[in-house]
């Protein structure tokens, strides 16, 4: 089974979802590595900042040597809601003023004062700033270093915050232009649904071509199928006209025949043989009518326009016309229904109709057969015989020619009659269900044909 084409809406929608999505990876990648890069100079300053104000309690005591005095803001500048630790160490030229021992200073480059370095301490990964001064006295000068360190996760929380509303608003982005593309999506598609509804209100009937209005992407596909209806037409109207033609040019030479056989069947010596010629021209004409009716009924596609007739008059009319066959037959032939019983219908096609069921249990049944017309409420027509009883391969083979493709099927190869095939499809035009089954007693053949109930 072919797979079912993408809807054009789901299309566009989904290839415009991931051009965002795959533009927002790249915007969430390079919005990561700006994060990063802002968090770091933002804490590198705060770092350096500390680091300073550290620096600035340094001083030197009356003996000339360096004391020092933290101040509370130095450290406090660098709390955060990431509760990081933070580390400190002064060096002097005699070694560690105060602070963290183990703490490596950052070695500080000869033209700088400053030097920042991402490092370890106690596993922990730390940012460290060492800040390069130097005090004036008496006697010289006093060189010192603070370092500060910190650990990473407040600037790590401060990159992620940044990439978190980064990647909100391009989720924001993806949703806002999916929901544009749909509605775009859908209002450039209206003309589209309109010829659709269009097509899909026509009646079968009806070739001419479609005005409608149409975009410019889709008047070729309007244009091309205008010109297929128009040539379809043209090959509709020579098909009905080859039906008129072929039942002129065939069936007057038919009669003819006839005539003619009647007229000699009273000076021959041999009535046998042109009793059969005629009975074979009756039945060649019987079926090119039948043909006549079926292209009729297959070509035009017209439904019949039902109005109110007498289903009980119509058949006992048919049964009393077939009466004289069934006689010819040694077949009993009678009707079973109420004096009146009104249906929704088409007088001229139901009368066709319930002629191919009488005649075709008449021509299949063996003499002595009982072939009864029933009319009931429903309403609908029943054709019962008591002939044989069919077997079931037999009945599902019956069955299944009144499904619309296999009857035409058969009725192309010429494997069946045409009797069958015709009664279906005049049931299906007259809006009728049929079913086909056992007679009673499991025995002939039963075939039943429900009618529209009547309107009201």
């Amino acid at each position: 089974m072919a797979d079912r084409p993408a809807s054009l809406r789901r299309t566009i929608l989904v290839w415009l979802v991931l051009a965002t999505a795959a533009i927002g990876a790249l915007a969430l990648v390079d919005t990561r590595i700006e994060a990063l890069r802002t968090a770091r100079e933002v804490s590198d300053r705060v770092l350096i900042g500390s680091a300073m104000a550290i620096a600035e309690g340094v001083s030197v005591d009356a003996e000339g040597r360096l004391a020092i005095s933290i101040p509370f803001s130095a450290l406090d500048m660098l709390s955060s809601t990431a509760q990081d630790q933070v580390f400190y160490r002064v060096d002097g030229p005699a070694g560690t003023l105060t602070g963290y021992q183990d703490l490596s200073p950052i070695p500080v480059p000869t033209d700088e004062d400053t030097a920042l370095a991402d490092a370890s301490y106690k596993t922990l990964p730390i940012r460290t700033a060492t800040l390069q001064r130097e005090l004036t006295t008496g006697e010289g000068t006093l060189p010192f270093t603070v370092t500060v360190a910190e650990t990473t996760r407040a600037r790590e929380a401060l990159a992620t915050s940044i990439l978190t509303r980064s990647a909100l608003r391009i989720a924001g982005l993806i949703a806002g232009a999916a929901l544009v593309a749909w509605t775009v999506a859908t209002y450039a598609l209206r003309p589209l649904d309109r010829l659709s509804r269009a097509i899909a209100a026509r009646e079968p009937h009806d070739l001419t071509p479609i005005r409608a209005e149409a975009p410019d992407e889709l008047r070729p596909v309007l244009d091309a199928l205008n010109g297929f209806l128009s040539r379809l037409a043209k090959a509709m109207t020579a098909l009905q006209n080859f039906a008129s033609n072929a039942n002129h040019q065939i069936r007057t030479p038919l009669t003819v025949a006839r005539t003619q056989i009647a007229m000699s069947s009273r000076d021959t010596q041999r009535p046998e043989a042109l009793t059969k010629a005629d009975a074979a021209l009756i039945r060649i004409e019987r079926v090119l009518q039948q043909v006549l009716l079926l292209a009729r009924v297959e070509a035009t596609g017209t439904r019949p326009q039902l109005q109110t007739v007498d289903v009980a008059a119509l058949a006992r009319n048919v049964t009393a016309d077939l009466l004289p066959q069934a006689m010819r037959r040694h077949q009993d032939l009678g009707y079973d229904g109420p004096d009146q019983l009104l249906a929704w219908s088409e007088e001229v096609l139901l009368e066709e109709l319930l002629r191919n069921l009488v005649g075709n249990a008449l021509n299949h049944s063996p003499e002595r057969t009982v072939v009864t017309v029933h009319v009931g409420p429903g309403p609908c027509l029943r054709v019962e015989d008591t002939g044989p009883a069919l077997p079931d391969a037999t009945l599902e083979t019956l069955k299944g020619r009144l499904t619309p493709d296999r009857a035409a099927e058969e009725a192309r190869l010429g494997t069946h009659g045409l009797g069958l095939h015709i009664v279906a499809e005049i049931a299906r035009a007259l809006q009728a269900e049929m079913a086909l089954d056992r007679g009673a007693d499991g025995i002939g053949l039963a075939v039943t044909v429900r009618l529209p109930a009547m309107a009201g």
